[in-house]
């Protein structure tokens, strides 16, 4: 890829395939582009004069876990500190210096102000029609303020790009038409993929046995795809939404529908996890286990013709401790208790899902994953505890209202106003601080050396992803509102013309 291409250039043509979709076939060739840029240039960047070079450069090696320097950034300020007001009308500039600050880690003061300087200038930008005659700029402009590209979806970003990336005279026609043909390949696969999915779920019953669950298998599939779209995946795409629909029906037994003593039961059964506690239960939470011991037992029959079902175990630990953490929010629930902040979030850190999720992504992987792989996760490490407060948090601003109009366990928000005596206001403020630094923590715990091989990572920071499509505005997995069913229709329904 790109043989003996400027710097820049080589930069936009992985950029552009980033954006397309398309750079999952080129992986070994990025890692190598980017390996050679980095050892050439250090931290001295490759252009002294473009600031759109110089952010691109900035967020792809970043992006690669390349940590290099935000120091780079200083050349672009006066003696006082203050950046260029000449840069606001270099609008590609800015535009690549706003998306090159979600970058940032923990004490990079410099692009905190990065972010607060562009994002100003890019709204006054949009609000202003100030680039009118360039109607494929403005779009990126607006999409980046919805959505910055660190939190895009690889899949969704494709969608968007495609019909700019037409419209640029620099555009490479190979690629583009790459672009086109592999997403209909993928949605052909993902549509059979979710054809598979939704016969087990039929069989299962498990809708009509249990009317009280959220029966959302599409979505549920369209949070998988997030997490792994290619087509090696696919094993682990069909485990993931079976676990996951189960994650949801103990989320919403605990939540919604079983009384304290029942749920005591259940959990005494899940850590005891043998089909000879079947008897011990309630006839509706027969249902459940059954459904549960068998889409784990399928999983470990995989892994025992390759010799990894200690993956099993580890998963059905994590899902023990997701039971007991249940069990405690319905304790509090029952008892009408609203815990301390640290309380709720020790908690909640686990009953949100994620890190029980993350354990599944790992459980039909290749050779990259070893039984290090899960001891490290067994450990909550940051990088997971970041993902997992993000989804918590995220969930409960959006979630909360509607929640505590049932005897649901308080929310973190309702926590913090009591404990702290502030307003809901003033809880959600403090909260969208918290996600953002938690993303800081992601984008640290990514440079390398990484704890794990980076590829590990990309779970991790996917379903974090996830939460900006479900959670900002608003409820967008159980209620599925116009957005969401336009991405899944976009995603598995419609192909794009070639």
């Amino acid at each position: 890829m790109g043989g003996s291409m400027e710097p820049t250039k080589l930069l936009e043509l992985i950029d552009a395939a980033q954006h397309l979709g398309v750079a999952y076939h080129f992986e070994d060739e990025i890692e190598e582009c980017l390996k050679t840029i980095y050892d050439m240039y250090g931290d001295e960047g490759i252009n002294e004069n473009s600031l759109h070079s110089t952010s691109l450069w900035f967020r792809l090696l970043r992006q690669q876990g390349f940590n290099v320097s935000s120091g780079i950034f200083k050349k672009y300020t006066n003696e006082n500190g203050n950046f260029w007001e000449s840069m606001t009308m270099d609008f590609q500039g800015m535009l690549s210096l706003y998306e090159a600050s979600h970058m940032r880690v923990e004490g990079e003061g410099l692009l905190d102000e990065v972010l607060e300087f562009t994002k100003h200038h890019l709204e006054n930008i949009i609000e202003k029609s100030i680039c009118s005659n360039d109607a494929s700029l403005k779009t990126q402009i607006h999409q980046a303020l919805q959505q910055p590209l660190r939190r895009r979806l690889a899949l969704l970003e494709a969608l968007h790009y495609i019909p700019i990336y037409q419209q640029q005279d620099s555009r490479d026609d190979e690629l583009l038409t790459l672009a086109k043909l592999d997403f209909n390949l993928l949605q052909e696969l993902h549509r059979k993929e979710l054809s598979q999915i939704t016969k087990w779920w039929k069989s299962s019953d498990l809708s009509n046995k249990l009317p009280y669950i959220r029966d959302r298998i599409v979505e549920g599939y369209f949070w998988i795809l997030a997490v792994y779209f290619t087509p090696e995946h696919s094993e682990s795409r069909n485990f993931l939404t079976k676990a996951g629909m189960l994650t949801l029906i103990l989320d919403d037994t605990y939540d919604n529908y079983g009384t304290y003593e029942e749920l005591e039961i259940f959990t005494k059964a899940i850590q005891m996890w043998s089909i000879s506690c079947l008897d011990m239960l309630p006839e509706y939470m027969k249902f459940i286990y059954q459904e549960l011991l068998n889409v784990y037992k399928e999983a470990e029959d995989l892994l025992g013709k390759k010799g990894n079902t200690y993956r099993i175990y580890y998963t059905k630990e994590m899902v023990k401790e997701y039971a007991r953490n249940l069990l405690n929010e319905a304790k509090w629930a029952n008892e009408r208790y609203i815990p301390t902040v640290e309380e709720y979030m020790c908690v909640s850190m686990v009953t949100v899902g994620y890190p029980m999720l993350i354990m599944n992504c790992y459980v039909h992987e290749d050779d990259l994953v070893t039984e290090e792989t899960f001891k490290w996760l067994s450990k909550y490490p940051p990088i997971v505890k970041a993902s997992s407060y993000i989804a918590r948090l995220m969930d409960d601003v959006s979630t909360h209202k509607e929640e505590q109009e049932r005897n649901h366990v308080a929310s973190s928000v309702e926590c913090y106003v009591k404990q702290y005596g502030v307003s809901e206001e003033r809880a959600h403020e403090l909260f969208s601080k918290i996600v953002e630094d938690n993303w800081k923590v992601i984008n640290q715990e990514s440079l390398r050396p990484t704890d794990v091989p980076r590829l590990l990572l990309m779970p991790v920071i996917n379903l974090t992803r996830v939460c900006d499509i479900l959670y900002s505005h608003g409820d967008n997995y159980t209620h599925a509102g116009k957005e969401m069913i336009d991405y899944i229709e976009a995603l598995l329904v419609s192909p794009i013309s070639v």
